[in-house]
């Protein structure tokens, strides 16, 4: 059949303006509830992280310059005690000597504070006790004010000589159980917490690490958001969480017997979610 291409061309012609036609008179009826196409030639509508994403180099903030990555800083110096205050021992308690050591001797019972508060932070401490069942530890977030133990309220981390459980027996004789000497970690003075590995209202460490006397330790301690977890000589194996309290000072204890610290450094994180109900009282 010969196809004639003039008519065929007409027809299409034709089809062409009723289409246009009738979407003219589409586009005169009422507008109906529903979204309309913005025209053509009109620029697309740019979100917050697409502008950003779009932006240029010199538009991206920097920030190296506007927010330093977290470094440690030495709180112990290795010469005098800058950056710590005397809460309620004696000036012959904290003392460095001739090996850049601090040196604690352990009477009268009580605490140093840092100078200024921290809320979250690793904070990394190596220490070794002198005599045979020696007792001392650290506190984070502490309101350093002593109750009538002497202690602050505080989350305590736990530092024994390994000799304590024998020298300190349960009354009928036996031994105390040995997790007391490898990290334990509990609120104290009133800081209530969530055990990972409860012993009553403590977290106990899952293996026993420490070192005994005249032997250094070393404690990785991570604390954030209420959330303590604690390495031992090089493995995490204690944890806590749900402090009452959240941002305050660190505290080191002094407990009846000598202990020495070599390094006590700080790296300090961004803030978290410490409120006016769990930080403790700027100190006057």
């Amino acid at each position: 059949m010969k196809i004639n291409y003039k008519n065929l061309i007409a027809a299409l012609c034709v089809a062409a303006t009723a289409l246009v036609s009738t979407a003219a008179q589409d586009s005169a009826a009422p507008e109906k509830a529903t979204k309309q196409r913005p025209p053509r030639n009109s620029q697309p509508v740019v979100t917050t992280d697409a502008k950003a994403l779009a932006a240029s180099d010199s538009e991206i903030p920097n920030f190296e310059e506007t927010r330093p990555a977290p470094i440690f800083v030495e709180l112990f110096n290795g010469i005098d005690l800058s950056g710590w205050v005397d809460v309620n021992t004696s000036p012959t308690t904290w003392s460095v000597n001739d090996e850049n050591l601090l040196v604690c001797q352990g009477q009268p019972i009580g605490v140093m504070r840092s100078e200024r508060m921290y809320e979250n932070f690793v904070l990394v401490v190596e220490w070794r006790h002198m005599e045979s069942g020696g007792n001392s530890g650290v506190f984070l977030w502490c309101d350093a004010k002593p109750q009538r133990s002497r202690l602050p309220m505080g989350m305590e981390v736990q530092m024994l000589e390994l000799e304590w459980p024998f020298l300190h027996a349960q009354k009928d004789g036996t031994p105390r159980p040995l997790a007391y000497v490898h990290g334990e970690l509990f609120g104290a003075g009133g800081m209530t917490a969530t055990p990972a590995n409860p012993r009553g209202t403590r977290s106990q460490s899952l293996e026993n690490r420490c070192l005994g006397k005249g032997q250094w330790n070393r404690y990785v301690i991570v604390a954030v958001d209420g959330t303590v977890k604690l390495s031992v000589n090089g493995k995490f194996v204690n944890s806590i969480r749900n402090a009452s309290f959240r941002k305050g000072y660190i505290c080191l204890e002094s407990e009846g017997a000598e202990i020495h610290f070599r390094k006590i450094s700080l790296m300090e994180l961004p803030g978290g979610f410490a409120n006016p109900t769990n930080t403790v009282p700027v100190v006057q």
